[in-house]
């Protein structure tokens, strides 16, 4: 088992009620990133840092009422914050600082499809994208054999651990998913992992 650490990655998009008629659908082009929730963490579930890093959508810059309700994330928050390729600019910075010495991770594979496809239409040159990724419910899963109920409050209550934080804000719910990380199997890791050139490494 390797002991690099995991940087843990949750992001919060725009989003909008989808029962209502007058919407579009909700999909990785029409939603927009609006936070990158990190946490870098021991296998061991000790987070060693911690970061946000809020991001102005551009093509729908007004939040729903759903979104700031769901988030807690408000249109002033992300009307000081700067576009997807200025806060990804900032964030590398910031993965500069910790290493190379990691791999990423997410709850799914939903955070690295979003941040790939945005990264794309907006021109943003992401290093966490050059990083290999670890789908970190795939391999709950397989440590558990749980299949029905594995959305992160699921997982939190497998393991009798109280939600810390406000839910869906990046930065807490990445904090929260470090707190699995003494629970998975760290064997099965090779079998989950997406390997990413590390020839392109920044």
């Amino acid at each position: 088992m390797s002991d690099h650490p995991i940087l843990i990655v949750d992001l919060e998009a725009t989003c909008w009620d989808s029962s209502t008629s007058e919407t579009q659908p909700q999909t990785l082009q029409s939603m927009e990133i609006i936070e990158i929730g990190c946490a870098l963490a021991t296998r061991q579930g000790a987070v060693l840092d911690a970061r946000s890093f809020l991001v102005r959508p551009v093509r729908q810059p007004q939040l729903s009422d759903f979104c700031t309700q769901l988030t807690h994330i408000t249109q002033s928050m992300v009307d000081g914050a700067p576009p997807l390729a200025d806060a990804i600019a900032q964030m590398n910075v910031w993965l500069n600082n910790i290493g190379d010495d990691f791999i990423w991770g997410s709850w799914g594979n939903y955070d690295l499809h979003h941040l790939t496809t945005q990264c794309a239409i907006d021109g943003a040159n992401s290093a966490l994208l050059k990083h290999d990724h670890l789908n970190l419910k795939k391999l709950w899963r397989r440590t558990t054999r749980q299949r029905k109920r594995t959305s992160l409050a699921a997982a939190l209550d497998f393991h009798d651990i109280e939600f810390a934080g406000q839910p869906h804000r990046g930065i807490d719910d990445a904090q929260n998913i470090a707190r699995i990380l003494p629970f998975m199997d760290w064997s099965l890791e090779a079998e989950i992992i997406t390997t990413r050139d590390t020839s392109m490494r920044m």
